[in-house]
């Protein structure tokens, strides 16, 4: 039987700061370098980003200006187009309207058939580059009468019209396009005056022959 030494106590072991490895002192250096230029490196990061916010926020002002211009430069060139078409068509419609003497001297030898000739070839090729500029001519004799393209220049009463009415082309209009150069010189007639009165009359008088034979019959 084995005695025991009496006061004596098995200790664990502990492990002294020389039994460490090699790999964990290096490891706990590696630690210890890491938390001292972290802050550092932050405040790096944070001043780039704030960098790039400056060049963003300057890219969107600077988009956003390149847009206005580009507006701004379709609006000019929209409005040198139409100021454009503008002075072509008044150009054009000054020549046209020295040209319209010309053109109702052809049209009345056309009338008296003195359109014949060398006179008439000239004539036909005047009219078809007139047409080309968009010259139109209007005005009919029995179309009802329009005071925005006819001007009368004389006038009469007829009972077979219900509204005034062009009865005669004096001389006729010219328009290019929608712009009218020249109105058609027209003589009008009007319905004659009372014959509306005079219809009424007659289909009111059975009813007042009626009216007369009531006191008769009493």
């Amino acid at each position: 039987m084995t005695e025991e030494t009496p006061g004596f106590e098995e200790q664990p072991d502990v492990p002294s700061e020389a039994a460490q490895t090699p790999d964990d002192a290096a490891k706990g250096a590696g630690s210890a370098d890491k938390a001292g230029p972290a802050p550092a490196g932050d405040i790096e990061q944070v001043a780039i980003q704030a960098q790039l916010d400056q060049v963003r926020t300057a890219l969107n002002e600077r988009t956003a200006d390149l847009q206005r211009l580009q507006a701004e430069y379709q609006n000019y060139r929209r409005r040198v187009e139409r100021d454009r078409v503008t002075v072509k068509e008044v150009a054009v419609a000054n020549l046209l309207s020295e040209l319209l003497p010309v053109l109702d001297d052809v049209g009345r030898a056309r009338e008296h058939g003195e359109l014949v000739g060398g006179f008439k070839s000239v004539a036909e090729s005047l009219e078809t580059v007139a047409a080309k500029l968009g010259l139109q001519q209007f005005g009919k004799e029995g179309e009802p009468f329009d005071p925005l393209v006819h001007e009368a220049l004389m006038h009469s009463y007829a009972p077979d019209v219900t509204e005034t009415t062009c009865v005669q082309i004096l001389q006729p209009g010219y328009r290019i396009g929608e712009r009218t150069i020249r109105p058609a010189r027209v003589a009008v007639a009007e319905p004659q005056p009372g014959a509306g009165s005079a219809k009424g009359g007659e289909g009111e008088a059975p009813a007042a022959d009626e009216e007369s034979g009531g006191p008769d019959e009493g």
